[in-house]
């Protein structure tokens, strides 16, 4: 990326997605809003918790800390990567469309500007035969960043995400 991107304001915008494939989307999205406390999937995650409002609704923010992945996917909290963390706060809802929206107010990540949108949705149409996650972000270019190894990042991150996810229901 040239200093052009920085100086027209452009923003990053990434796009990943994964399938688990033993449980429907009516079975995730409950564990997957549950704002407060993603500390129990997501790879790396040590705290998160609440900071002001009532989990799941709107406006509420939350504290999220932990490790930082690497775009490889390891975890490996030996490595003395430093602890990484950031203030969210829920922006929108949508329980019957299974979509919800946040961003980020506050970090030691580097990110200026920062939203996500996260749909879960079933995979085949019908519900029965498991779900698809898409979580999509947008955010300011972090010098000394690449682009495509923040979305390797997310990439590993929701895989494991959901991996925990399907796991902990026992299908």
């Amino acid at each position: 990326m040239d200093q052009t991107e920085f100086q027209l304001g452009r923003k990053w915008e990434g796009k990943v997605s994964t399938t688990v494939a033993k449980a429907s989307a009516d079975q995730i999205w409950p564990l997957y809003v549950d704002f407060f406390n993603h500390h129990k999937w997501f790879p790396g995650l040590s705290d998160c918790h609440c900071i002001r409002g009532n989990n799941g609704e709107p406006g509420c923010v939350r504290y999220y800390a932990g490790f930082s992945l690497s775009s490889e996917g390891t975890n490996d909290a030996s490595k003395n990567r430093p602890v990484h963390w950031s203030k969210e706060r829920l922006i929108s809802i949508d329980s019957i469309g299974r979509i919800l929206s946040y961003e980020m107010v506050d970090s030691n990540i580097g990110f200026a500007s920062y939203v996500s949108t996260v749909k879960v949705g079933p995979s085949d149409g019908d519900g029965e035969g498991g779900c698809t996650i898409k979580w999509s972000f947008a955010v300011d270019p972090v010098e000394g960043w690449v682009l495509e190894n923040l979305v390797r990042k997310y990439e590993v991150g929701l895989q494991g995400m959901a991996k925990k996810m399907e796991d902990s229901l026992g299908n």
